[in-house]
């Protein structure tokens, strides 16, 4: 090994311990659901995002080892040479319904949603207003495209109207696209689309919006987008498949000549074997039962209710959540290391989120309740909650 890559390596992961910055990954035995085993003790699991518990359903094992049979366990190769199957061609049928738009193309993962088609639709002679709580994948999809990138004041309407109004009164930039998440991934909060999209219209903004964490939760299930009414307004809808739907991969939804293009301009999409056949015909089966349901959109947002009047009565700052997502805002990151480590130990999972996923000084332990969370669970990551909260002060 290369001797500054050995004293590189130990320098930075001793500072990461030394300020709570060091992130330990537990191994799940077993399924991921709303009770995990972990070295072999039994935790109420409140860090998934299989917000619909549709990660074990079992129907969708069923069509998933159905489709292994008569297709294979892989695609074989990419899109464009002979790796998109009929399964491939109904998913994206079935998604571009779900979510109200002409078409819909998918991708290997939500992260590479973002890679690809930021990159593709915006370049070194544009530019790219993202609000500053934007998903990591975002942010790497807009350094990919070269743009140029202006951060926005998180949800600032006045903030996006003065920066917009600058870029394109500028004449330095051919296209201006604003970005946002539909619901920020860590507080909870949702985009403010109405508004968003007026500013759009009057400078003729192209949009785009992350669905990530609002397909399956906001709009009875149909996401942010759909929640406002706006899928005639919004350019570019992204999402993943692996929260909500319970399987992997992500999309993006828009107009037929947007999808047309990414098929052809979408790097991740060009050179990236597609889904496979067993994950593809699962995707499909969940989005088909949140078209017929909302039942499991419904207790959903029950159970996130429930957990979130909980935590606020025995006294935790759970910030300005919109959506079953219920951060508890600890603060010091070392102080939130070791109020998820106590967690743990008396049996909840619910993982401490630090720098750099969050801002320093603003650690916090996420909590995201599921459909298959029965109230007896919550009632017992209560009574846990309370506990650990008063030993380490961080309630009174």
């Amino acid at each position: 090994m290369s001797k500054i890559l050995d004293e590189y390596l130990a320098e930075n992961l001793q500072e990461l311990k030394d300020n709570g910055l060091y992130n330990e990954i537990n191994v799940v035995e077993g399924a991921n659901g709303p009770e995990i085993t972990i070295e072999g003790k039994k935790l109420i699991n409140l860090s998934s995002n299989n917000y619909l518990g549709l990660a074990t359903d079992e129907t969708l094992k069923k069509v998933a080892k159905e489709a292994i049979d008569s297709h294979g366990v892989g695609a074989g190769a990419v899109r464009t040479i002979n790796g998109t199957l009929d399964l491939h061609v109904e998913l994206e049928g079935k998604l571009a319904e779900f979510k109200g738009t002409e078409a819909a193309v998918a991708f290997q993962s939500g992260f590479n949603c973002n890679m690809a088609a930021i990159q593709a639709v915006m370049n070194k002679e544009d530019a790219i207003l993202s609000d500053e709580l934007n998903h990591a994948s975002i942010i790497d999809g807009c350094r990919l495209s070269r743009a140029k990138i202006i951060r926005v004041n998180h949800s600032d309407m006045d903030d996006l109207r003065k920066k917009a109004k600058e870029a394109v009164e500028s004449g330095l930039y051919k296209k201006v696209m604003y970005i946002t998440d539909g619901v920020f991934s860590m507080d909870g909060d949702v985009a403010l689309l109405p508004e968003i999209v007026e500013i759009a219209k009057e400078f003729d903004l192209i949009t785009y919006v992350d669905d990530a964490h609002g397909s399956g939760v906001m709009g009875k299930g149909a996401g942010t987008v759909k929640h406002f009414g706006l899928q005639n307004d919004i350019d570019l809808q992204m999402g993943t498949l692996s929260k909500a739907i319970g399987v992997v991969g992500g999309y993006v939804a828009g107009s037929q000549d947007l999808i047309d293009y990414l098929k052809v301009a979408a790097r991740p999409f060009l050179f990236s074997t597609s889904l496979t056949p067993g994950d593809t015909r699962a995707i499909t089966e969940a989005v088909q039962m949140l078209m017929d349901s909302t039942e499991l959109h419904d207790r959903l947002w029950e159970n996130g209710d429930y957990l979130k009047k909980g935590l606020k009565e025995l006294g935790f700052d759970i910030g300005n959540s919109e959506t079953p997502i219920t951060p508890c805002m600890i603060g010091d990151e070392k102080t939130t290391q070791e109020f998820s480590k106590r967690l743990m130990e008396e049996g909840v999972y619910a993982k401490s989120i630090v720098f750099p996923t969050v801002p320093k000084g603003t650690g916090r332990v996420r909590n995201m309740p599921t459909a298959a969370h029965t109230k007896e669970m919550l009632d017992e990551a209560l009574r846990i909650y309370e506990k650990v909260g008063r030993e380490l002060n961080v309630i009174s």
